[in-house]
This record gives C-alpha cells, structure tokens and sequence, in this order.
C-alpha cells in the first residue's frame, strides 16, 4: 500500500477542494462541545443552588450518620438534683446490659445531708377520720352542707416534719469519650474537653438555663442563649446538656449484641464459653436443650429481630418473582398480538401497544401505593405492583424481538402445510425464546431492589422493615445490617440470572 506525499496531497486538494476542505463543524466541534457542556453545568450549578447546598450542608451531622452504620453507642444519663447530687441511669434496651458499672466512667461519692420527709403518725390518725367524713358528705351535684352539731371544716392533717439525714450520694463524675475527648461534670460546672480545647458550660437550675463559659468552639452548638448545648466529639460520640441532666453518647466501633441481647443467659460470654454451656448437661431451659435455647436466643434477639429480618427478606424475594412471573405469563400471549407480522390487524396491534404504554407509563412506586390502598399493606400489594408495571415492559420487549425475527425460518415450516399454531412453535419460539427468558431473568433480578423500594410505602418486606429502622433515627446499625443482607443477595442473583443468560444466549448461537 502506497503513502501519497505532500505534493500529491497539494495536488489533489486543488483539483478537488469540495471533498479535502473541512467543514465549520467538523473544524470547531470539539471546543463547541465543551462550551456548551460547560453552560450546561453552569447553569445547574445555579438553577439546583448547588454551591449554597453544599456550604451550608451540616457535614458533622452525616458523618455521625456514617459512623452509626458501623457502631453502637452506650447513653449514660446524669440526673443532677438541686443540691449537686447526680443519679446515673441508663436506657431500658442499652446495649451495656444489666448491672452496668463502665470503667470509663469514674465517679467521686460523698456523703451529704439532705431533707427527707418523715411520715407522722399523728398527721395519719387526723387523715383517716376527716376522709371518712369527707366521704359520707360527698354530693357530685353540688357542695354539702355540715350537718347540726358538726364542725363546718375538718381542720387540715399537720404536716410531717422533713428530716435531716444522711446519704451517699454522687457528686462528680468523669466521662472518657475515647481518644482526647472527656467530659467532667460538677454539681452546676460541666467541663467539655476536646484534644486541647476546653470549654466550660455553667448550669442553672433554678433559671432553667445552660451558659458557655468564654468563647465556644465550632463542636459545641447552642440554638438560643440559655437553652440546651449538644456538643459532637467526632467518632468518639456526642452528648446533650440541659440545666438538670447531661445525656452521653458514648459511641463504639462494631455491632453490639448482634448475637445475644441482654436478656440472653449467653449475653457476655466469649465464644469459648458459649460452646461449653451449649455441650454441658445441666440445663439452663428444662424446657429445651442449651443448643436449642442458644439458637432461639439467637433468632429471636430483641435488638437485631434475625428472625423477623430473614423472613421479611425472603418475603422481599418470593414478592420479585411472583410479579415477575406473572407479568412473563401475560406479556407472553399478548406480545404476539401487539407484534405486526405476527398479527396482522393494525388497530388491534395499536390498541395493545397502547395497553403496554398505558401501565408501564406509571412507575411501580405508584402502583404500590394505588394497590396498597385497595388490598391494604402486604406483599399482595407488592406483587400486584410489580405484575403490572412488567407486564407493560416485557411486553413492548417481547413484541420487539418477535417483528425483528427472520421470517425464512417461519416460511419454511408454512410451506410444508403445517397449521398456524405449529408455525408460531417451530418458525417463531427457537428464535425468540432464549431472549424472552433472558430478560425476564434480568427483570427478575432487577426486581428483587425494586421490591425493596415499594415496601417502605407499604408493600411488605423487608423494605417496610428498613423503613421502620430509618424513622427512629437512632437504629443506623440495623439499617446497615439490612442493606448489607440486601445487597448480598442482590449480588447472589446477579450471578445466578448472568449465569443462566449468558448459557441460554450460548445455547441459542449453536
């Protein structure tokens, strides 16, 4: 193969310049591009303002949000009385379990004298009788007069006396966040530390008000002068401080209680322990074996609901392929009637393109929410979403691969005299039944995370469950074990469906 010169290029350039000279676009295409992919970018970053979104987005808050995912957080209270006595309380389900006593949390006692009220005896001899002359003069239609002889008003029970005494009580506390992060509260002074800053936070209860010490810090947030200070340590937690109690976060990598909850006789035990109460012979349950009872405590974890969770999304599974199914069952004779060369009657084709169009125009979220209110929340709901919403677009697919068929294979069975019926199954099905299973096996993966969508506006599943998880805003560690099972299982039927396709498409080139 011969190069043309520079001279031969000149040449020919003059003999024929129509053809060589270039045109305006062909010269300035790709700057005009650019240019208007720039406007284009432009003009969004102004008409969505996604420059005020972003600066003025609380990225502390997400990444607290991040961190929940993969971590649990112990919630310590400390109620502080009027004379500076603290009492630490925890949540009914805090992960920490029964008895809690955290080495990060270390406390000075004292012991003080407070008033207690001392009940009288003679203050409940004097109740009795005037209660029960109270309530032989009683009337609910209006006030009762005293009787001839009697005292108009019982003389009012004398108050017990308060009492000093002594108790033991709390009169500080120190907080260890993890890291450089402590919190040291002290009757009305509660010291917030951060690496090298420190901020001070005086409390009064009598005001009801809550005041930084000094210049603040970008972690601690007031909303109003006096009012509640919230004050963020990173990964390490956050905490809350009102005039009468400091609620602590105290946040941990990992999953708390995923195994056994605190209600678990195996809660705490190491592995090693575990095996050995399941293989010993003293029973804890008389009613089940340890192995039993381990696996019960297991399924039926009150944090976690394994058992619930697994069974929603399988639920979740079986919504995908019913619809799914139900939908190819149907798109699959009226694809034959929506395709031209199949049926050759123009208004019926139109009329079921239209059907198609019609219900795959409506997004299957809408169709969840149109049947949730007809059969109420459920999988029936979910799976009659799905079955509409597919039976529009496997159809239109359907009927597109049936007019693209090569139409010698059908002529050849038509010619040796076979019926119509025998025509469709030998001349037309080998051509498109490897891509009618194809994509309804892709459609079937595909609505295994459509499934999950639908059931959080009711459809049942586990997308319902997810949406339970997220509305309490505190559970983000089940919502990431969750999505994590989603996920998993999303992967598992890509493959398998992949897989199936790719031998069904292989089948069909042979």
């Amino acid at each position: 193969m011969s190069t043309i010169n520079a001279a031969e290029l000149n040449r020919l350039a003059e003999r024929y310049p129509h053809v060589l000279e270039l045109s305006f676009w062909q010269r300035y295409r790709a700057p005009i591009s650019i240019g208007v992919l720039a406007i284009y970018l432009l003009f969004c970053w102004w008409f969505f303002a996604i420059g005020k979104t972003l600066t003025q987005a609380n990225w502390g808050i997400a990444g607290n949000y991040l961190a929940d995912w993969v971590s649990y957080e112990i919630r310590p209270e400390f109620d502080i009385d009027a004379d500076g006595a603290m009492t630490i309380t925890y949540p009914r389900f805090d992960p920490i379990g029964p008895n809690p006593n955290p080495d990060w949390i270390e406390t000075t006692r004292e012991t003080i004298t407070r008033q207690a009220a001392v009940p009288s005896e003679t203050s409940a001899a004097v109740a009795a009788p005037a209660a029960t002359a109270a309530g032989s003069t009683f009337s609910f239609m209006a006030p009762s007069a005293p009787e001839a002889g009697a005292s108009p008003t019982a003389p009012a029970p004398p108050t017990a006396p308060a009492m000093p005494a002594k108790e033991d009580v709390i009169t500080a506390a120190r907080v260890s966040l993890g890291g450089d992060a402590s919190v040291d509260i002290n009757g009305d002074r509660v010291l917030l530390t951060r690496g090298d800053q420190t901020i001070a936070l005086l409390l009064d209860r009598n005001a009801d008000t809550v005041t930084i010490e000094g210049a603040g810090a970008d972690w601690v947030d007031q909303r109003q002068p006096g009012g509640r200070v919230t004050a963020f340590f990173g990964t390490a937690g956050w905490l809350d401080v009102s005039s009468d109690r400091v609620r602590v976060r105290n946040r941990f990598l990992g999953w708390a209680n995923f195994i056994f909850d605190i209600n678990s006789p195996f809660f705490a035990l190491s592995a090693g322990q575990v095996f050995e109460r399941i293989t010993s012979d003293d029973r804890i349950d008389p009613k089940m074996s340890n192995l039993a009872l381990a696996w019960n405590n297991i399924l039926y974890n009150s944090s976690w609901q394994h058992l619930d969770v697994w069974t929603k999304l399988l639920q979740t599974v079986v919504m995908a392929f019913m619809g799914t199914l139900l939908a190819m069952l149907v798109a699959f004779p009226l694809s034959f009637i929506a395709a031209r060369n199949i049926t050759r009657n123009r208004p019926v084709n139109q009329i079921t393109k239209r059907f198609f169009d019609f219900v795959r125009s409506v997004d299957m979220l809408i169709w969840a929410l149109f049947f949730t209110r007809a059969f109420g929340p459920g999988p029936l709901a979910g799976i009659s979403a799905i079955f509409v919403t597919d039976t529009g677009t496997l159809g239109k697919l359907y009927a597109e691969a049936l007019e693209n068929i090569d139409d010698k294979q059908r002529e050849g069975v038509k010619s040796v005299g076979a019926p119509a019926a025998a025509v469709q199954r030998f001349g037309v099905l080998p051509q498109v039944m490897p891509v009618f299973a194809s994509q309804a096996l892709y459609f079937w993966e595909s609505n295994t995370r459509s499934a999950t969508i639908i059931g959080a506006v009711g459809a049942g599943g586990i997308g319902l469950k997810l949406w339970e998880a997220m509305r309490t805003n505190s559970d983000w560690e089940n919502v990431a074990y969750m999505v994590l099972l989603i996920l998993i299982v999303v992967f598992l039927f890509d493959a398998i469906s992949n897989s199936l396709r790719s031998r069904l498409m292989g089948r069909s080139r042979h």
